[in-house]
Parts: C-alpha cells; structure tokens; sequence
C-alpha cells in the first residue's frame, strides 16, 4: 500500500514540475512578417537573409523543426516575443 502512494505521489509531483517548467518558458510571439519556405532553406539560412540571430528565427518560431522545413512552410522572419 505505502508503494502504491508513493508512486502516485512521484506521478503527481512529475506532472505538477512539468506544467510549471512549461509556463516557465511560454512567451507571447507577435509576428510582423511571414514568408514561405523555398527549396533548400534552412533556419539558419533563413535567419542570415532576414538580418537576425538564430536564436530570434527560434523563438519567433517556436514550433519549428529546423530539420524538416518544407516548401511553403510558414516561417515569422520578423517579430517579438515577451515572457
């Protein structure tokens, strides 16, 4: 029984440290400027043509998958984000 509570005590203690890791993190993203994905970009491509740093591209785009970037993807190359 004392393992059976301890263990929903670790569950409970895991989901209530991701959620504030979570918070922790989350910024609101304005984006002035979007532009599609051509054949061969990449984020850091992206980031140099558009005169910004890649940590900016990154979290301007804070769903990117910088390996998988497609034709036409949707990318912020001008914004802000605020905590």
């Amino acid at each position: 029984m004392v393992t059976i509570l301890s263990f929903c005590l670790m569950l409970i203690v895991i989901a209530e440290s991701r959620t504030t890791l979570t918070d922790a993190f989350q910024s609101n993203v304005v984006c002035n400027q979007v532009v599609g994905a051509k054949a061969g970009d990449d984020c850091t491509k992206i980031s140099q043509k558009f005169k910004m740093s890649l940590d900016l591209f990154l979290v301007i785009n804070p769903n990117i998958n910088c390996k998988a970037i497609f034709v036409g993807q949707w990318l912020c190359v001008a914004g802000t984000a605020t905590n």
